[in-house]
This record gives structure tokens, sequence and C-alpha cells, in this order.
């Protein structure tokens, strides 16, 4: 279904940008890896070039662009480059996030612009870099990973910067889904649990895989998202509910220990 298809996807080195990837790569699409790991990390996997291994690997084409969200340029160029490279974009996945669980006495400046320039700015720049070039293909796509917009005070109390960034996100949705109704589907997807990735580690510790999903579930709905027609705009999906609608019924294979409690994810009461 993705096959041929231009999928560029930021934050797509690791974790569950590069799982959409791997899974799209499967129909022999075309992924524009736009990540900042060009060396390999500390304590991090994987770096673009690696991804890139990946997704060749499973029956992709890929292109390892080096990008940081935070620099417009790096996104101008990684573009200009895809659509040198493989004649256009058809799919924009807004992957690439910051996070730092902290009150707002706690909050750096630093993590403050991180997570703003990231979450927000980064996605805002991007869609609009992808944008002239989405609006040529037959059916195009943006994706973010951001949550519906929940008001409930609890989920600001915690960690407010954090949450004004990723509705931030979502506020993109919104807004573009309207914007380019008829001509670009936007949509927002978002995970019902967990799910294990090298900031779930971070942020959780040891023994916090037990609890999560596997990112294969967020690239099973993504893909079920991005082969839809361009008319199914404007959704914030979360993954299980989606997949249950398709048919799936066993999320046991999701499961990294399955039978064991599973976290429930933020933003979602």
């Amino acid at each position: 279904k993705l096959a041929g298809c231009t999928l560029f996807i930021t934050g797509a080195s690791r974790g569950i940008g590069k799982a959409i990837a791997l899974k799209a790569a499967k129909d022999g699409a075309n992924i524009v890896i736009a990540a900042k790991t060009a060396e390999p990390h500390p304590t991090l996997p994987g770096t673009i070039y690696t991804a890139a291994e990946e997704i060749e690997a499973a029956g992709g084409k890929a292109l390892p662009c080096i990008v940081n969200v935070r620099e417009e340029q790096q996104i101008i160029n990684a573009v200009e480059k895809a659509v040198k490279t493989f004649g256009g974009i058809d799919i924009l996945v807004n992957n690439a996030s910051a996070i730092s669980l902290t009150g707002t006495l706690e909050t750096t400046t630093k993590k403050v612009n991180l997570m703003m320039d990231v979450n927000v700015r980064g996605t805002y720049l991007t869609s609009k870099a992808c944008l002239p070039h989405l609006r040529k293909s037959k059916n195009p796509h943006i994706l973010n990973l951001s949550p519906p917009m929940n008001l409930n005070p609890m989920w600001f109390k915690n960690h407010c910067a954090y949450t004004i960034s990723k509705y931030g996100m979502s506020m993109c949705v919104l807004g573009m889904a309207e914007e380019f109704r008829g001509e670009v589907a936007v949509n927002a997807l978002w995970p019902k649990t967990a799910i294990h990735t090298a900031a779930m580690d971070m942020l959780g510790g040891a023994g916090i895989e037990k609890q999560c999903r596997k990112t294969d579930i967020l690239a099973d709905a993504a893909y079920c998202i991005l082969t839809k027609p361009k008319t199914f705009t404007g959704n914030f999906i979360i993954d299980e509910i989606l997949l249950r609608e398709e048919g799936v019924k066993d999320f046991d294979v999701y499961a990294i220990a399955p039978g064991h409690p599973l976290i429930p994810d933020f933003f979602l009461d």
C-alpha cells in the first residue's frame, strides 16, 4: 500500500519513529530519516545510518539526513534533499519529541526551551516545510505523535511545560486539518499504554519495560492511518481503540511481558 511513497519521519533513528519507518519499509516505501544522531550516542541505541541499514534490509529505500528540528535550515535542507532524491513527499510523521516531567519551579529555562522548540516549533516548521510538497501528492498525510487535548488540570499540575508542548503539537493537528481540509490529511496518534523506548527506560528506571508495550503497536496503528484516504482528517486517535476497530483482537503480541499489568499513558483519564 505504501510502495513508492515517500515518508519524512522526524526522530526516526530509534524508538517509535524507527518502528513506523520499518513498517512502511516492508511495503517498499522511501524513508527520509530526519534525526540528529549521526555519531553513536553513549547511552542511546542507533544512529541515522544504522536505521537506514535496517530500513533497506526491510525492503525500503532510506535517506539519512542530519536534522535537529530546532534548526529551521536543517529541516529545509532535508526536505529539498528528499524531493530531489525521491521526487516528492507523501507523508510527514512528526515524531521527534523532548520530555521533562518536572514541576514549574524545577524545570530549567533550558529544558522549557528544548520542549517548546522541539515539540511545538519543530512540528510547526517541519509541517510548513513539507506542506507545499504534500499538496502535490495523491494521498498526503501529516501524523503527529501527540495526545487528545484533555483539559483536566491533573495533566498540567505535575509537568506544566511538557503538557503545554505536547498540546501545542495537538493544536497543530486541529488547525492544519481544517486549513488543509480536502488537500492534506492531518491526524494525531497516541498510545493507550506506556511504550517501551529508550526514553521510557530513562524515565521509569529498571524493570519498567514489563509494564509497557512494544513500539510495534504504534507502527501498526500509524500504518492504518497513513493508508486511509485524505478525507480521514482532524482525528485524535488512540492506538488500541483504532486497532480494535480494525479487527485486532490479540493485544498480548504487543506486550513486552504478556499478562503483566500495563501503565496507562499520560493525558488519558
